[in-house]
């Protein structure tokens, strides 16, 4: 791979995220087969399917989490799959939440928000507290800025979990299923902040099974099945256009 390939530089009118061709095996078992798609900057994209059809796993490729054994991903024009990689600088682009909060139990909500920015990124104290301050708010957490994650609701811990991921800047922000632990009245909650996000113009890349709130906010919705894309398009045209026959069965078991 030539270094031209492997980080271009990147302006606006190109796609933020560009995924192509992407094949990921665990052992003998292919989860991703093929696999592209685009994001532009300010998008925000829904991966929905069936368990086990390869979306969380695709998301996780993005940062590095996962790696893949062919195909490109691009973030910002560098190559993901580059071996030479910096997955602390790709880390800082790229946030992600995750389903389960992940909290640390014995650090405040404000705590666990300041930790990254100041031990990864070796920021000023109190630079960081003051916007960690702002983005309680910014999740509509003022109030609980000394609570530990043991008092908070499930919905609220996610919440801290959206603004740590928030602290550290990222230009991508990706949401793993972050819903799928909650009780459906806090399941709200953490919607009108993701909301709130991708309305502010951040690029957001979902896995989610919330249909309503990915028909709502969706520039793009993808359904995936068996490692493949089966049909992708706007939120109006996918839902009520669907054409693979896959993909109404899946909508008719879940709508």
């Amino acid at each position: 791979m030539n270094d031209a390939a492997t980080n271009t530089a990147w302006t606006p009118d190109q796609p933020m995220v560009s995924i192509k061709d992407v094949h990921k095996s665990f052992g003998d078992l292919e989860v991703l087969k093929g696999v592209s798609m685009d994001i532009m900057k300010g998008e925000c994209i829904c991966i929905i399917g069936p368990s086990g059809s390869g979306k969380s796993t695709l998301i996780r490729c993005v940062n590095a989490l996962n790696d893949i054994q062919a195909g490109s991903i691009l973030v910002e024009g560098q190559e993901v799959n580059d071996p030479r990689l910096d997955k602390l600088e790709l880390r800082k682009k790229v946030g992600m939440v995750f389903q389960q909060y992940n909290l640390f139990p014995h650090k405040t909500a404000l705590q666990n928000i300041m930790m990254a920015p100041i031990h990864v990124l070796k920021q000023d104290e109190k630079d960081v507290e003051e916007r960690a301050r702002m983005l309680i708010k910014k999740v509509r957490l003022e109030g609980k800025e000394n609570s530990y994650p043991g008092e908070l609701s499930g919905g609220q811990q996610q919440r801290v979990a959206i603004a740590r991921s928030l602290a550290m800047n990222p230009d991508v922000m990706l949401f793993d299923e972050v819903t799928a632990a909650l009780d459906p009245e806090t399941v709200k909650e953490v919607l009108v902040t993701i909301q709130d996000l991708a309305d502010e113009g951040m690029t957001c890349i979902l896995v989610t099974h919330e249909m309503g709130f990915a028909r709502e906010v969706a520039n793009h919705i993808y359904f995936t099945d068996r490692g493949v894309i089966v049909e992708h398009g706007a939120p109006d045209t996918f839902f009520d256009d669907a054409k693979d026959p896959r993909t109404k069965e899946f909508l008719s078991q879940i709508l």
